[in-house]
């Protein structure tokens, strides 16, 4: 019986020909899953990563749905295990870390396309709803980027009182509110322009403004302040 020799041994292979594509023209010189395949053969260097690299594709939707799926279920498809999933937590981490680089470096609303890059890669994959405030100075830099709630597959709890309460003691001349919603459908509801008003609201005797309530989902998002509600 002929045993084919794996990329290890024969470094002419599909896996140094992948490489070598990679490192003259880059990363968008290979399509999806000959990237992913690619990444997975350095965490599983003596295996064939290409059935595994297109199983991940279509149990996720493609390779933002890979970088973002929880740990627990990387680890239900077959052939992956803890220093495969790892490795992608390592990257989603290291995409993320540049994302937020480039978004926080610069004052906000000069640089809006990267925070919404960053926000969307960030939350878009959650299956629960979770709240984040930005907290900007008079400037309108990055202060804090806080985590305030997390919930159900369609509600997490915000509270007016608390977001102004943090604002006051961070020196917050104005936020921005970020939420997702797991559905994929970035349609404000009724609670969600309730609460951007609330908001508002306490906000304004603090002379704290209310930027933007922007609603992240895989199917893009929604600034409540463009469709007129702040």
């Amino acid at each position: 019986m002929t045993v084919p020799a794996t990329d290890v041994e024969d470094p002419a292979g599909h896996r140094a020909r992948l490489r070598d594509r990679l490192l003259e023209h880059g990363g968008e010189a290979l399509p999806d899953y000959e990237l992913l395949e690619y990444f997975l053969a350095v965490a599983i260097p003596r295996r064939d990563t290409k059935p595994l690299a297109k199983a991940l594709l279509r149990e996720f939707g493609g390779l933002s749905g890979v970088m973002t799926a929880h740990p627990d279920r990387l680890l239900a498809v077959k052939g992956m295990g803890a220093i495969s999933v790892a490795a992608i937590k390592a990257a989603h981490g290291i995409a993320l870390r540049l994302l937020k680089r480039e978004s926080h470096d610069r004052p906000i609303l000069g640089n809006w396309q990267a925070l919404l890059d960053y926000l969307h890669a960030d939350m878009m994959h959650h299956t629960i709803e979770r709240v984040r405030v930005l907290h900007l100075d008079s400037k309108n830099r990055l202060i804090r980027d806080e985590l305030t709630g997390e919930g159900t597959v369609d509600e997490a709890p915000v509270y007016a009182r608390e977001v102004a309460r943090r604002a006051v003691q961070l020196g917050s001349a104005a936020v921005i509110l970020v939420h997702n919603h797991p559905s994929g459908d970035a349609t404000p509801s009724r609670a969600d322009i309730d609460v951007t008003r609330t908001i508002a609201a306490a906000l304004k005797p603090l002379s704290v403004a209310l930027h933007d309530h922007i609603i992240v989902a895989k199917g893009g998002h929604t600034s409540l302040r463009a469709q007129g509600v702040i």
